[in-house]
């Protein structure tokens, strides 16, 4: 067992690994982080990933999807999922003394589903009408669209909902297959935020996790395989799509920094300047404030564990389309030809620093980005070490990053218009 501050590691026989946080409050956050996504898939699983998260819910070897639903609603907690690119995670909140209930339900769901053959049906109409409100809102469509352009021919391209073509033949089989792959120990960690000891969360995990990951393990199934081509698709070539919206949409970006990259809290110090969360972003002063071009312009950066992404998003009338691009292209291109000064960067990173604090005061996102830094670096970053290592950065620091990142090579354009 390892300990840092506040923070506690274990790891299992299995490859099984363990991450908890000591904190004061009567409800703790408990969940189990898996290393399969959108990008574990075959051709012919697009949506496999978001497909078996869905379904795990619907009934195991030792209950009904009735009595998962209130396993934790019972008790006033709550349950719930999300699929990315690279990762499924299935976490709840409840009081803290339902800690053995949370994380033997957990086992349940992630190692002994059966699929039911009338919950796959339904969940696949339901996924059908996820796939057609995306299709309905261009805001949340682009992201796809942008990633598909931007790792083109790779399976991070691939919509995490899937496709209605692949969904059709999904079945309990394929699905368990999917899982016996993916669904490995060695890329699980299970997580929690708690009150509870340390030495009782590590009990229970093997109680009820580790057992059954012993148990369950098909030691002669393949493990998926990761890879990340050097080549990809023309940046300069922009694309364009006919939408009927009353608005154009538009996104910017390129590929970025992985996570735990020497230069990735620089990119997220700089990204938070460019168009981050806080009305005062050069971004939203320039487009919205000072010129009223926009209702909402930002920008993001999201680090894969392998590469990552940056992108600046907008959405404006279609006679402003093409002065608001420059204008964004205007900004990126200062960001790498002229330093900031020095007190310029001393607020930006005081801003930022308040920021995280704030944040911090969120348990649930807490939680979750512990179990992810845990999933790919093999520990939870501390908060302090994180400002630390940003109060370090100066001015050339962040002028090579926007160099390296914001390149015209590494633009690419997509537009719904």
């Amino acid at each position: 067992m390892k300990q840092a501050e506040n923070t506690n590691y274990h790891t299992f026989p299995s490859g099984l690994r363990l991450v908890y946080r000591k904190v004061v409050s009567p409800v703790a956050y408990w969940g189990i982080m898996v290393g399969a996504g959108t990008r574990d898939e075959y051709a012919d699983e697009l949506g496999m990933a978001h497909f078996v998260e869905h379904c795990v819910f619907k009934g195991t070897e030792h209950r009904s999807s009735r009595q998962i639903i209130n396993r934790i609603e019972t008790i006033g907690g709550e349950i719930n999922a999300y699929t990315t690119k690279e990762e499924t995670t299935y976490y709840a909140a409840a009081p803290v003394a339902y800690s053995s209930r949370v994380l033997e339900l957990l086992a349940d769901m992630l190692f002994c589903p059966v699929f039911p053959k009338e919950e796959i049906h339904k969940e696949r109409q339901v996924i059908y009408d996820e796939i057609e409100s995306y299709n309905d809102s261009p805001s949340e469509l682009i992201y796809d669209d942008f990633e598909a352009m931007v790792f083109d021919g790779h399976p991070l391209a691939n919509p995490i909902l899937g496709t209605k073509k692949t969904l059709r033949y999904f079945s309990a089989d394929r699905a368990k297959r999917f899982m016996s792959r993916t669904y490995r120990p060695d890329r699980m960690v299970v997580f929690a935020e708690s009150s509870q000891s340390f030495d009782k969360f590590v009990a229970e995990t093997e109680k009820y996790v580790e057992k059954q990951a012993l148990s369950r393990t098909d030691s002669a199934a393949v493990p998926t395989s990761r890879t990340f081509p050097d080549t990809f698709p023309d940046a300069t070539i922009p694309r364009c799509f006919r939408k009927h919206t009353h608005q154009a949409h538009v996104m910017l970006g390129g590929r970025a920094y992985p996570i735990a990259h020497e230069r990735q809290l620089g990119l997220y110090l700089l990204n938070n300047i460019l168009g981050g969360g806080a009305m005062n972003s050069l971004l939203n002063m320039e487009l919205r404030e000072q010129k009223g071009l926009v209702y909402t312009v930002e920008s993001i950066y999201t680090p894969l564990s392998d590469t990552g992404y940056w992108s600046v998003y907008f959405a404006c009338d279609p006679a402003d389309r093409e002065r608001c691009l420059s204008l964004v292209n205007r900004q990126l291109d200062q960001l790498m030809e002229k330093p900031f000064s020095e007190a310029f960067l001393r607020r930006a990173k005081r801003q930022l620093r308040g920021q995280l604090a704030i944040s911090a005061e969120n348990r649930e996102n807490n939680a979750l980005s512990m179990a992810k830094m845990m999933l790919y670096c093999n520990k939870a970053a501390q908060w302090e070490e994180t400002m630390t290592h940003i109060a370090k950065l100066n001015p050339a620091d962040l002028q090579k990053v926007a160099a390296e990142v914001f390149a015209p090579a590494n633009r690419y354009c997509l537009q719904y218009c």
